[in-house]
Order: C-alpha cells, then structure tokens, then sequence
C-alpha cells in the first residue's frame, strides 16, 4: 500500500456524505471502495467538456478510481465501481498536474473525487507550491458535505457539480443515495458562495469566453423521468439563475444492467427521443434559463469510454498522456 496519502481524516472517515467512519488509513475501504491511497485511472487533455472548460487547449483532466454513489448507468462503472485505477503518491500527482500544465491543457479537471477530498487537498496544494498555476476545476456528483467543500476551497476555482434529481425516491432506486437531493443543493449553494461567475470576454479563440472561475451545474435528462429534470431546472431557476451556468445533457446511454448492482428498472434504459428533446427546451424557454449550454441528441453508442484502453476516450475528443496501466503515455 503506498501510505503516501494516508491522512488524520481517514482514521475515521466522514470524507463523505456517507460517513463510512471506517479507518482507511490501515485499509479498510466503504462504501467509496477505497483506501488512503490515491488512485488514479486516466490524466489527459480532454475537449468534450463545456467550452469555457475545454477551451482551445483542452481541459487536463485526471479521472480517480471509486465512487460514493452506485449510478446503475455509470458510463465510467470500470473505475467507479470495478477498481481500474493505480495508487500515485504525492510527487506522482504533482508532476501529472505540472505535466497536464505544460502541455497546454486550460486547467486541472479532477474527476470523481468527492471520497478523496483530504488527499486530494494536499495533493493540489503540493503541485501548487511547486508552480501549478493553472485554474483547478472541482467535477463531481456534488454528493459532498459543505464542510468538505470547504476544506478545499482554496485550491479550487471552478465547480463542475451534477445535480441528478431532486426525487429521493429516483436517488434511492437510481444512485444508492436517499440524501442525495438536500446534500447536493446544499453543496452547490455553498459552490455558487465560494466561486462568483468569471468568464473572460468571448473572442476567436474562446467564442463562449474562459471559465476563471465560478460553477456550471449539470444535469443528464434520463428518458422517460422528465418531471425529475423539471424540477431541476425549476430549482436552478430559482435558486442559480444569473450565478451559474447550466449545461442541459441528453446523452443518455443505454447500458446492460451489471448483474451485482441494481436492475435498470426505475426508468427506460433508451435514448432520449425528440419529443423529450422538445419538452427539455420548452422547460428552457419557461423558466427563462439561457445562460448556458444544451447538448443535442445522439443517436449512437460509440463514444462511451474503456479505461481498459490507453486512448479511453475518441481520439478526437481526448488526447492520453498518463494511464494507469502504462503510467506515462509516450
């Protein structure tokens, strides 16, 4: 075990919403399926995020290993749930973030690390001391606690949170996570507080402007569950509206249901169809929310990433420079 990252905080841990209370630091692993270690599964330039994120250089984006939600539809279910992924230390980090900098890449895009947040605190501050000065870009499920936010607040700049549902029931059957509806609110408030909306002014290069900081909230439309997304975007609305962006996905993939997780039975495991691509709009138009991004329809299933692969993603979307079975992509 590379101790490495072993920290105070995961002698009992409560990194999480799910408060395990389990000692990682002699590895014991909850819910997260993790211990102190560090795990990582893919670093690399990535354009497929929003624009203000990808920018012309590409977002660098380091994907972890573990999760603290059981999403039955996760398209990265090979290193949230199934373990892919390979323990770094603190300098091994640092030099991936320095590396992902000199590169080109627009910021720091970290990856499902809601269960990782003290190691990942210290390991920011490190690359930071050792000359990281890129913007660090928070991308999550936003299943955190707000005092875990703000333990990293210094080190972030800009916030990436999903918001999933406002049903519990949906976060029950869907996410393993009753709670998730009021912990996730309560963490992108507490995003929108810390990080004020900062973009530069719109030019060739960057037509939409670059995120400097602030927070764009997610959410993917599931086929069949639309009056979940409206109430998302009702509280959006109400609550975000001219503090954040919102980036509308329908990107919705079908996926086989994994035997050792939940069946896919909450809602149709199908693509979103025009019809609700006109409802989703028409929920846009009702609400007044136009800051911020709508993804069209897809119509296929090529584009899902293998962390089995060196080149996870499609090639024109991403570019590898470090993965877990390789290290360092040459």
């Amino acid at each position: 075990m590379i101790r490495d990252f072993c920290c105070v905080e995961y002698e009992h841990c409560t990194a999480c919403p799910k408060r395990c209370g389990i000692n990682r630091n002699a590895g014991e692993r909850g819910f997260c399926g993790e211990t102190a270690e560090l795990r990582i599964a893919w670093a690399g330039l990535h354009f497929g995020e929003e624009p203000p994120v990808s920018g012309a250089g590409g977002s660098g984006t380091i994907f972890l290993t573990g999760c603290n939600l059981r999403c039955v539809f996760c398209q990265n279910f090979q290193i949230s749930q199934e373990g892919m992924g390979r323990a770094v230390t603190e300098q091994e980090f640092t030099e991936i973030c320095l590396t992902l900098q000199n590169a080109g890449a627009e910021n720091i895009n970290i990856v499902t690390g809601s269960h990782a947040v003290p190691a990942l605190g210290a390991g920011l501050r490190a690359a930071k001391q050792h000359g990281l000065t890129i913007p660090v870009v928070w991308n999550s499920s936003a299943y955190e606690t707000v005092e875990a936010l703000e333990s990293i607040a210094d080190t972030v700049d800009g916030w990436l949170p999903d918001l999933k549902t406002l049903n519990t029931e949906t976060s029950r059957r869907v996410f393993a996570a009753p709670d998730y509806p009021d912990r996730a609110c309560a963490a992108i408030e507490a995003m929108a507080r810390h990080s004020p909306l900062n973009l530069t002014p719109p030019d060739e290069q960057y037509p939409f402007g670059k995120m400097l900081s602030g927070v764009i909230v997610r959410h993917l439309a599931l086929p069949g569950k639309l009056e979940d997304s409206q109430a998302v975007l009702r509280w959006f609305a109400q609550n975000l509206k001219g503090k954040a962006l919102l980036s509308l996905m329908t990107q919705y993939t079908p996926i086989t249901a994994n035997p050792k997780a939940r069946r896919i039975d909450a809602f149709s495991n199908r693509l979103l169809d025009e019809s609700e691509d006109i409802t989703l709009r028409t929920f846009l138009e009702e609400l007044a929310i136009d800051d911020g991004f709508y993804q069209e329809l897809v119509s296929d299933l090529d584009w899902l990433p293998d962390f089995n692969r060196v080149q996870t993603f499609s090639s024109a979307l991403s570019k590898p420079l470090w993965h877990w079975k390789t290290g360092w992509v040459k």
